[in-house]
């Protein structure tokens, strides 16, 4: 009778906690910790965060890099990884699109509402996110080539290693303001403004699983509560479109 029950009482392997690397844009750094902590509440298991441009990520995925998750500011970086065949194909999820803002410190004496108020001779230093291997930057650059400003501006230019470093500048004053993504000025310190979407390309977001991906089905759970009903309402909170919802201008 005993040797009957046994097998139903043991838990299965699968259920034992597991922890999750998630390799995410730094325009995440705010809404995925938020969205993780609910995930780990409802679910038990953990996630861990690796912040940082979406470049950078790429490429630590492109050498090997053990990731569960990879959430790219760019659809672009995840296009290219499955045409090199590192990802899921059928993981490509939309999650969001972003927008930029001008931000600058609550205390700045500066107000600067448009692109063109950056070529005023009182703004000496701007901050974009690197364009080289960041969306935001390259969404900034492009801005301002529409606004006819680039030019002007590329000589007070200072490069952050992504969208967050990027703000960090203007927060610690080494320039007068910065091109942030929204999703991380939304319920800070400090004032912005809104740069308008037609100026540069929509920043649509990404996810997909890694092949190299440890724990690969349980990744795609939680890309599915990200864009389910408890993650879109906090992605919606830091302020970016969600898939299927109208771009505001």
């Amino acid at each position: 009778m005993a040797s009957n029950v046994a097998p139903e009482s043991a838990p299965p392997i699968a259920q034992e906690p597991v922890t999750l690397t998630v390799s995410a844009a730094a325009d995440l750094s705010y809404v995925f910790p938020e969205i993780g902590k609910q995930w780990e509440a409802e679910t038990g298991h953990r996630v861990t965060f690796n912040l940082g441009s979406t470049g950078q990520l790429a490429q630590q995925i492109e050498r090997g890099a053990p990731v569960d998750l990879f959430a790219a500011a760019n659809r672009k970086f995840i296009e290219d990884l499955d045409e090199k065949g590192l990802i899921r194909s059928e993981t490509k999820a939309l999650y969001g699109v972003g927008r930029i803002v001008l931000w600058q410190r609550a205390d700045s004496p500066l107000e600067l509402k448009t692109l063109q108020d950056l070529t005023k001779p009182e703004v000496t230093r701007v901050a974009i996110a690197n364009p080289d291997h960041a969306p935001y930057g390259v969404a900034a650059r492009e801005a301002m080539q529409s606004a006819g400003v680039w030019d002007a501006i590329q000589p007070k230019l200072v490069f952050g290693e992504n969208i967050k470093q990027t703000q960090q500048h203007a927060e610690m004053g080494n320039v007068e303001v910065a091109i942030a993504a929204l999703s991380i000025s939304v319920g800070k310190p400090g004032k912005w403004t809104l740069i308008p979407a037609e100026l540069h390309q929509p920043l649509e977001q990404m996810l997909a699983v890694p092949k190299t991906a440890p724990h690969p089905e349980l990744a795609q759970q939680f890309a599915t509560f990200i864009n389910g009903e408890k993650g879109r309402p906090l992605m919606r909170k830091y302020g970016f479109v969600l898939p299927g919802e109208e771009l505001a201008l």
